[in-house]
């Protein structure tokens, strides 16, 4: 199939198109809360009632409405509750249950974000009573300010967390009373006291309250003006040591919400914080949109190794599948595609990957496994056990004859670069076999090594596709209004631009084309950066503007095999089944006649 070539109509509205987790991150003062509190019979949650519940829901300091009432427990409150409480016996005797009161306050929660005061035993509470009614919990984002005090506070302002110790510190209007609706109103004041400390931390939207509640050390925080004059924009950013060495690097739509995280906790991992702590400076590249940044990450990590990113780190470690240049060719994983005249078929990850797809390949086409010198004039030795169990078939003994052995090779390279088909057919024959003799377990593993073969063959396919196109222009809407530009160019990102809403596309692209990158079609992008760029041109609302040549992949090639592409079954993942086929369950070799 070949694109098609577009041109550049203006885009829709982008009322469709999903916005970042930036983008998605509203400021505090537009939050909803619902400030909660209950009065219970007890501790433990699954075999306790509650008594009463308290609520104030609040949106940017102002108070929206109230929730209160007494619940009926069904059951007799302790004596030590109702001196603490105030809650007796007889005041909820004539009380709603708790059937009626839960529904009712969750209509009056919906939407907003939970808040309590040890947010677990309120929440637990909650949680239980839905349980106990066959109701769905909605599962909404829950702030503990219990937690975000003990985060905040030091212990030269407060001895302890406890509301009765906050809400005078605070300057609550309502003293805490151990009733559900004053400790609610407590808990509110406490909140907007709690806010105003975390606004002068850099903390301004709900992901970034939720993250500061996670354990970040002292260290980390006073790092913290490392973000600021950031832009908010798309690129990518590299923390560097005292020495400027890189020490990670990464890509964000937004530069200035994704680094000010790192000093909130949003990042939890330890390696991380190690990292912030030897940071003295964060390095911002700004970049046109995220195609460009992705790409700019990937190449920045191959090219410096950054001792705290783990992924991309070495890209020279990936392998490729060979069938050597010799009288009778074998499989042979090595780590370079060179221009020797073989056939290659990669890169593949690592090296478990391709012992598996040259496993795979055995399975279903007899060439031969030994490393030995074979001539084509003379018999060189005894055939091996391979020979005598039909895994091969013995080239060293002359069991087969040049002319036939080459139509193998020839069947495994043309499944690298076009049709898979003949490669895939004993395999599934196979299949079908071991179906009708009910041996499931072994048709599973033959389906899994079919999906080891299709994956690695249909990536190649949709690499070499793009790679063999000299020069690629596409486009996708900004949802704005305008336009993401890219030059690619053998596979490699050239140039990236935005044409913004109003401003003509057509010359944007035009300055581009006449600054892009020269690319020497020789020398093979990283493949990741590859895969980022199919990933972006696939996306829906893209069009290809122009191209110096058709893109298009093989009729017959993996792509369309869609069955073992999708991700359906427990074998998915072909590189992480580790086991064996047995001899007896071999499929039936590929044969050639001439």
């Amino acid at each position: 199939m070949t694109a098609a070539t577009h041109r550049l109509p203006h885009p829709g509205p982008s009322g469709g198109l999903q916005l970042s987790f930036d983008e998605l991150a509203e400021p505090l003062r537009d939050i909803t809360f619902v400030v909660v509190d209950l009065e219970t019979t007890g501790g433990a949650a699954a075999s306790d009632a509650i008594t009463e519940v308290g609520a104030v829901k609040v949106r940017g300091g102002q108070v929206l409405g109230e929730f209160q009432t007494l619940v009926d427990p069904r059951r007799s409150i302790p004596a030590f509750v109702s001196v603490l409480t105030g809650i007796t016996d007889t005041m909820v005797v004539s009380a709603p249950t708790i059937s009626s009161v839960v529904p009712a306050f969750l209509e009056f929660a919906r939407g907003a974000i939970l808040v309590a005061h040890n947010a677990p035993f309120d929440i637990g509470f909650l949680k239980a009573a839905c349980t106990e009614l066959a109701l769905p919990w909605p599962g909404p984002a829950v702030v503990d300010t219990a937690v975000l005090a003990r985060r905040v506070l030091t212990r030269d302002e407060v001895p302890n967390c406890k509301l009765a110790t906050l809400a005078p510190f605070f300057r609550a209007t309502t003293r805490p009373t151990h009733r559900a609706l004053d400790d609610a109103r407590a808990t509110v004041d406490v909140l907007h006291g709690l806010l105003e400390r975390l606004g002068n931390l850099g903390v301004h939207s709900l992901p970034e309250l939720r993250a500061f509640t996670a354990q970040v050390s002292e260290a980390q925080r006073r790092k913290r003006h490392l973000a600021e004059g950031l832009p908010a924009r798309p690129g990518v950013y590299v923390f560097r040591d005292a020495k400027g060495t890189p020490l990670y690097v990464g890509t964000s739509r937004n530069l200035r919400s994704r680094v000010r995280q790192y000093f909130v906790a949003s990042e939890t991992r330890s390696r991380m914080g190690e990292m912030v702590g030897l940071a003295e400076r964060v390095d911002p590249i700004e970049c046109a949109h995220t195609l460009e940044a992705q790409v700019r990450e990937l190449r920045l990590i191959a090219a410096h190794k950054p001792r705290y990113n783990r992924r991309s780190k070495f890209p020279e470690r990936a392998v490729w599948l060979k069938l050597t240049v010799e009288p009778f060719p074998r499989l042979s994983v090595v780590r370079e595609a060179r221009d020797d005249g073989a056939s290659y078929l990669g890169p593949l990850r690592n090296q478990r990957q391709a012992e598996v797809v040259r496993d795979a390949i055995h399975d279903a086409v007899p060439l031969r496994q030994c490393s030995d010198r074979l001539s084509l004039r003379r018999v060189v030795r005894a055939a091996c056990v391979l020979a005598g169990i039909g895994r091969c078939d013995a080239p060293c003994e002359g069991g087969t004859t040049p002319q036939q052995y080459a139509a193998l090779v020839g069947l495994v390279a043309s499944a690298w670069t076009g049709d898979v088909r003949p490669l895939v057919a004993p395999l599934e024959a196979r299949i079908a076999a071991l179906s009708a003799a009910q041996r499931y377990e072994q048709a599973g593993v033959v389906r899994d090594r079919i999906t080891t073969v299709v994956r690695a063959c249909a990536r190649m396919q949709r690499l070499s596709a793009v790679r063999a196109v000299g020069e690629l222009v596409a486009a996708r809407p900004d949802g704005h209004g305008g336009w993401e530009l890219v030059v690619v160019r053998a596979g490699r990102l050239a140039a990236a631009g935005v044409a913004a809403r109003g401003v003509p596309p057509w010359p944007v692209v035009d300055a581009l084309r006449a600054t892009a990158d020269v690319v020497d079609p020789s020398h093979a992008p990283l493949a990741e950066e590859t895969e980022c760029i199919l990933r972006w041109l696939e996306q829906d609302g893209t069009r290809l503007v122009d191209a110096s040549a058709p893109w298009a992949m093989p009729a017959f090639g993996a792509g369309r095999m869609s069955t073992y592409l999708a991700a359906d079954h427990p074998g998915a993942d072909p590189f992480r089944d580790r086991r064996r086929l047995p001899m007896a369950a071999r499929p039936a070799r590929a044969t050639v006649t001439g």
